[in-house]
Parts: C-alpha cells; sequence; structure tokens
C-alpha cells in the first residue's frame, strides 16, 4: 500500500471520527446552550416590553446573571459554557472536514464556519469565565459596542473599518432573516421524520425565531454604521440597547414584546435543532 492511499485512508479515518458520537453529543450541546441563552434574553426583554424594569440587562451578561441567581446556578453556568465550547468544537470539525449536504466541502462554507468556530470559541470563554467569579470580561454589551467601536475609530481608517464591519452585520441579519422566512433550515434538519405536529412547531418557532432574530442583527448593525457616518461611538449599541430601541418606535412597546418573543421563539427553535439537526 504507498503512501496516497495510506494518507486518503488517515483522511476517511479522521473525518469518520469527527462526525462520530462525539461530535454529534457536541453540536446538540450547543445548540442547546444556544437555546437556553436565547430563551433568557427574550424573557427579560418582555419584561422591559411590559414594564418591568429588572437590574439585568437584555444581553448575553443579563442572561448569565439571571441565571447564575437560580438554584443551581453555579453548575447550570458551567453546563451552559461547556455546551458552547461544543458548539465551537462542532464548527471547528465543519471547518476541517466540511459541513454535511452536497456543498459542505465549499470554500464558502469553510469560511462560515471558521467564523460561527471563533464567535462561539469568544461566547463559550466569556460565559466559562463568569462561571469562574471573573465577570466573563466585564461589561455590557453596550459597553463593549461602544468601547470597541470607540478604539477602532480612532486607527487609520478605522471610520472605514467600523462602517465596514457595520454593513457586515446588517447583510448578516437580512440574511439569516431571509434563510429563515425562506425555511431554508429545513435542509440540514430530518423534517421527514418529525410527526405532523411537531414539523408545523418546527417551522412556526424557526420563521418566526429567526426572522427576530436577524431583525436585531440587522438593527444592531445600523446603529453601528450611523456611530462609523457620525464619528461617534456612542451610537453604537449592543444587544440591551438595540432591543430597548425597539420600544422607541411609533409601534412603541408592542415591537419590543414582539421581538423578544421571536427571541424567545428562536431559543425554542433551537432546542428543536439540537434534536433533529443532521450533523
Amino acid at each position: 500500500m504507498n503512501a496516497s492511499v495510506l494518507a486518503r485512508n488517515g483522511r476517511a479515518s479522521a473525518e469518520r471520527a469527527a462526525r462520530g458520537s462525539g461530535t454529534k453529543w457536541a453540536a446538540r450541546a450547543g445548540l442547546t446552550a444556544r437555546g437556553v441563552i436565547y430563551l433568557l434574553v427574550g424573557a427579560l426583554a418582555l419584561q422591559i416590553a411590559f414594564g418591568h424594569e429588572e437590574r439585568h440587562q437584555a444581553d448575553r451578561q443579563g442572561a448569565l446573571a439571571e441565571l447564575s441567581g437560580r438554584p443551581f446556578g453555579s453548575v447550570l453556568l458551567w453546563a451552559l459554557g461547556t455546551g458552547l465550547v461544543g458548539m465551537a468544537l462542532w464548527r471547528l470539525s465543519e471547518l476541517v472536514f466540511g459541513s454535511v449536504g452536497p456543498e459542505g466541502r465549499k470554500a464558502g462554507k469553510r469560511l462560515l464556519a471558521l467564523v460561527r468556530c471563533v464567535f462561539y470559541a469568544f461566547v463559550a470563554s466569556s460565559v466559562l469565565a463568569f462561571a469562574a467569579g471573573s465577570g466573563g470580561g466585564g461589561g455590557s454589551s453596550d459597553e463593549q459596542s461602544r468601547d470597541v467601536t470607540a478604539r477602532v475609530l480612532e486607527w487609520p481608517a478605522g471610520q472605514w473599518l467600523v462602517g465596514a464591519a457595520a454593513v457586515g452585520v446588517v447583510v448578516a441579519g437580512l440574511w439569516i432573516g431571509g434563510r429563515a422566512v425562506l425555511r431554508s433550515y429545513r435542509d440540514k434538519m430530518r423534517m421527514g421524520q418529525m410527526p405532523p405536529g411537531v414539523r408545523r412547531l418546527v417551522d412556526f418557532t424557526g420563521v418566526a425565531g429567526g426572522a427576530a432574530r436577524g431583525l436585531v442583527f440587522a438593527a444592531a448593525g445600523a446603529f453601528a454604521v450611523r456611530a462609523a457616518v457620525d464619528y461617534e461611538p456612542d451610537e453604537a449599541k449592543g444587544l440591551d440597547d438595540t432591543l430597548r430601541s425597539f420600544a422607541d418606535t411609533p409601534a412603541g412597546p408592542g415591537l419590543l414584546a414582539c421581538v423578544a418573543a421571536g427571541l424567545v421563539l428562536f431559543g425554542l427553535f433551537s432546542f428543536a435543532m439540537a434534536r433533529w439537526r443532521k450533523v
């Protein structure tokens, strides 16, 4: 057996291992952890919409603080962080070996897997830091957004960099929402194995939840675009301020309530993906 055959066999064995039960567990744990965060953020935003100004903010830090105050909160935080580590590892396997589907090995899919891997590695590290008692990197999402924007604006061509990144977030939000409305998630889920009632529920949570998530991303990106154009970092908004801004529209708190309910639905959809997604 020559070296090229051995190399091919080695790659095939590594790919089978990457798609084995360990990777499936990591993906399902990560999707479940994502669902928990969106449920908590959506619930906090609903409280704001109905006039209950809680001390916690409607972002990841607020969700973690809410969770830490519950019975066995520390254990839950560590479990959440571990699940998000699983999500990052799953995306890493997609980067190295490709994702499921006929186009899973294309460069665009691998680049998307890289972005997701880096993002979830960052989120996992912040959750684990919070669980360890260091505050998860400190500051709310609003403070972090303003600080990062201010630092980048000071760089050479910083205004253009912030603007380009902001436009990218807007495009990502529109892409997320559009794919949800078109039910593109169906290609990645075992829809045929679901009972009809479950399928209808998955479609409802997937479309409504994904559209709300995309809207929030697009709105946050729009605020960042304005911050770049006006050269004013305070106009950048994190998740909490972005959600609160929906209540300042002519639709009032009702729009915020709808968006918050959509985030809760996306959390439920993430649980469905943990059960039914192809990995």
